[in-house]
């Protein structure tokens, strides 16, 4: 055979259907909001069932799930999970799911009054364990049925209709619409700050600042990325006033704000910043170590401001003195949960190293904190451990900002 026709084979071959190429199935959740009862009816589709073996999932203990249909097999496993064995061909399993959640003090992290929904579709489709049949890519799209006079829907997702959105997240097996949602009757704000379109979204009449938190996000957008380099393709923050909960509450395509949180606080702090490191970092951690992801985030919701232009040197200062002040109290940084005090001490620490790398490395291409941090990015959780040796790499030494009693 001549040169040409193997040629003309392999491009054959590279342009035809691979035998392993993964047979794609769509999978449709239709959401409808019943604000007389506080629910919402979903359905759950899968248009060849039997590429499915098995959706297992976790329920919880707050009992928000009900009225539980199916074709195939449902299945009760104790009182927080549920097994969903799928009929052959098109498949539908279909509940009911309680919109408001209390969060303590007659505050709410999720709300439907009757002319609005505030949530997280993590709470509309629960977390599952996918059993499927080899090379099969779930394609799966949200759609939303609104009640009479509701105008419209926003979520963190891509929207391919009037009330449609494509949910496609590549670090899961399962796809289900995770990050806020609103609907009802909203306005929004938006804009493209790089290649990333936001959308600031909040029912009328709930007091939200939306050009003003957009503004802010539009000032402080290029330092964020040069930090951290990453381009989500869309980002909705969404507020609403009291009961709300008072602060902010993220996830990986969208966050919460209450309505009545300032843009930037009198300490030089802005929790709207600090939301958005969590967003665009995406750094979790473990072992005690919540003192890494909140810590991050507070660090930079100042350092982002200070480098923007937002913060004067001497309104810098005055911020670390407060931080100074606020923290003395604090002996140790290993903690499952940060509170103020604590998250406080993190930063002045994470100041302290970022001086500390800043020195050590400035003989050769000098590196700072942003450069463990983008290290930070990689893992899917850290540990003060992680943080420690992710640091020493960067430094090429040991750090005696980290040798201390706060970390062990």
């Amino acid at each position: 055979m001549s040169i040409r026709c193997l040629l003309l084979s392999a491009v054959l071959l590279s342009t035809g259907t691979p035998v392993w190429a993964a047979e794609k199935v769509d999978l449709d959740y239709k959401v409808k909001f019943l604000p007389d009862s506080d629910e919402a009816q979903v359905s759950i589709t899968l248009e060849k069932g039997e590429r499915v073996r098995s959706l297992n999932f976790n329920l919880g203990d707050d009992g928000y799930y009900s009225d539980f249909k199916a074709d195939g097999e449902w299945k009760p496993e104790g009182e927080q999970r549920g097994l969903w064995v799928p009929s052959k061909g098109k498949s539908t399993l279909s509940y009911k799911v309680r919109i408001s959640h209390p969060r303590g003090e007659g505050r709410f992290d999720a709300r439907m009054t009757e002319d609005w929904a505030l949530l997280r579709g993590d709470d509309l489709i629960p977390s599952a364990v996918l059993n499927q049949a080899d090379h099969t890519d779930l394609v799966a799209r949200l759609e939303f049925d609104l009640p009479k006079g509701w105008r419209s829907v926003e979520t963190g997702w891509p929207r391919v209709g009037k009330n449609k959105f494509r949910i496609d997240n590549p670090q899961r097996k399962f796809d289900r619409p995770t990050g806020w949602i609103v609907a009802g009757k909203i306005g929004t704000r938006r804009a493209k700050l790089g290649e990333t379109q936001v959308t600031i979204a909040a029912p009328v009449g709930e007091g939200m600042r939306r050009m003003d938190a957009l503004t802010l996000l539009t000032f402080v957008w290029p330092e964020m990325q040069a930090v951290f380099p990453r381009d989500p393709a869309k980002l909705l923050v969404v507020g609403a006033g009291d009961p709300m909960w008072r602060g902010g509450l993220s996830a990986p395509n969208s966050y919460f704000m209450h309505a009545d949180r300032p843009l930037v606080s009198e300490n030089g702090t802005s929790s709207l910043v600090h939301e958005l490191v969590h967003v665009f970092s995406r750094i979790s951690d473990t072992d005690k170590s919540d003192w890494i992801s909140e810590g991050i985030a507070e660090y930079y919701a100042i350092e982002v401001m200070r480098r923007a232009g937002g913060l004067s040197e001497d309104r810098y200062q005055k911020v670390r003195e407060h931080l100074i002040k606020w923290s003395k109290p604090v002996k140790s940084l290993r903690t499952e949960t940060s509170t103020g005090p604590v998250t406080a001490r993190a930063v002045l620490l994470l100041q302290e190293l970022d001086r500390e790398i800043r020195q050590a490395t400035k003989d050769g291409q000098q590196r700072s904190l942003d450069d463990v941090a983008r290290g930070l990015m990689r893992m899917d959780k850290a540990s003060t451990k992680d943080f420690i040796e992710i640091t020493e790499n960067v430094m090429g030494r040991s750090s005696k900002v980290l040798d201390t009693r706060l970390l062990r």
